[in-house]
């Protein structure tokens, strides 16, 4: 956690990955994040991975700092309430996150009669409404088929990532706090959308991937080949496998200066009639011509003597690992670091959870906070933000319009 948005407040009506996340950010950031969920919690409540007890690890991750509170969304009262929770009084209230569809009871326009200067920020699937979600808009844009290896065939290879729900909630975030300069300067509100789609989309632009289709065609698999550089798994002779990258030519030189093989390559460019020291893309066009000479000296060291030779010449590489694996053996992934703090979740584990991935200078890093209980925060909110007295909360709780 980092206080540098303190007394900036955020609705946060939403599930899944992509909203959750862009108000995590915030609040990560030192925002108050005021999350609304149904009573018994909405459709990412229980959503795996779980813990044995049926705890969401999931909900508790994304949801950390926030506080909660729980409304009956079926009901006109419901919604009223929830409607006056967003459009509350107060300079830094007034912004609202979600991805409840654009013409529901959290329409914009619908918002905005009760507070003019409202700021939605509203993750959708497809930009015209349709529905989608980071792997449907992965098949939909072709990523399937650029994943995966020959041995493939015909077939999609879907990543397991969640990148585009990731990336447009980050994107999210940011576009929430542009919104909400421009209202310190202007006064207006704004209805910002966030499409997973167009994020993608954008993503695949801003790389040249639509260029390059637009003049050459669709990418084919290249399987663990890094496109356009040098780039490979290799296997060690003791059945271990790393992930060599060549990209740079002091990457390239200490990569042949750590495996014996500036010989060996310069052979290979005489032949070729090139040079590969400074041109990236040849050496991913005569992979072929190259990949055998390191399959060659990767598979005659161990893993440990690989190690000692690429770390003391500083190749870029990496030893293939399982995530719990990485955990335990490599200090620089440790949970011990300034990121994390050991927490007690409301799913009764003890485990370490990180804040703000970013760290500011001169701005110490505050402890991690877990996620709150469904409705932890009912009363408090209800009585801070629309100053409601304790006669009235009771009503409501009695009414079974809040929990």
């Amino acid at each position: 956690m980092a206080p540098l948005l303190s007394g900036l407040r955020i609705i946060e009506c939403a599930s899944f990955i992509a909203a959750p996340s862009c108000a995590l950010h915030l609040r990560q950031l030192g925002a108050e994040v005021i999350r609304i969920d149904p009573i018994g919690g909405g459709p990412d409540f229980k959503r795996w991975p779980v813990s044995p007890g049926g705890d969401s690890f999931y909900w508790e991750g994304l949801n950390k700092g926030k506080k909660s509170i729980a409304i009956d969304f079926s009901r006109p009262e419901g919604r009223q309430l929830i409607t006056d929770l967003i459009t509350a009084p107060g300079a830094d209230g007034g912004i609202l996150v979600t991805n409840f569809p654009k013409d529901g009871f959290l329409a914009h326009e619908r918002l905005q009669k009760r507070r003019p200067d409202l700021i939605s920020v509203r993750v959708m699937g497809w930009s015209d409404g349709g529905s989608a979600v980071d792997y449907t808009v992965n098949a939909a844009i072709g990523i399937p088929y650029m994943t995966g290896g020959a041995e493939s065939g015909e077939n999609p290879v879907n990543h397991v990532l969640p990148a585009w729900d990731l990336l447009a909630g980050a994107y999210a975030a940011f576009t929430t706090l542009a919104a909400e300069r421009d209202r310190l300067r202007t006064g207006r509100g704004h209805e910002v959308t966030v499409p997973l789609s167009d994020v993608a989309l954008a993503a695949l632009a801003n790389t040249g991937q639509v260029a390059e289709v637009l003049t050459g065609g669709d990418r084919p698999r290249y399987g663990n080949a890094l496109f356009g550089a040098f780039g490979r798994d290799f296997a060690t002779a003791d059945g271990e496998r790393v992930m060599v990258v060549a990209i740079t030519p002091k990457q390239w030189t200490t990569l042949l200066a750590s495996l014996d093989l500036a010989a060996a390559v310069k052979d290979v460019e005489a032949r070729l009639g090139l040079s590969f020291e400074r041109d990236e893309g040849l050496r991913f066009v005569h992979r072929d011509a190259l990949f055998p000479l390191f399959e060659r000296a990767i598979g005659a060291l161990t893993l440990a003597q690989v190690r000692e030779r690429f770390d003391a010449q500083g190749v870029c590489w990496s030893p293939y690992r399982t995530l719990s694996q990485a955990l335990r053996e490599d200090p620089r992934l440790s949970l011990a670091g300034p990121m994390f703090t050991e927490l007690e979740h409301p799913s009764g584990h003890r485990y370490p959870a990180p804040g703000a991935a970013a760290a500011f200078s001169g701005v110490p890093r505050e402890p991690g906070v877990r996620a709150p209980r469904l409705g932890e925060h009912t009363d408090d909110v209800l009585a801070r933000v629309l100053d409601l007295p304790a006669s009235r909360i009771g009503q409501l709780h009695d009414a079974g319009l809040v929990r």
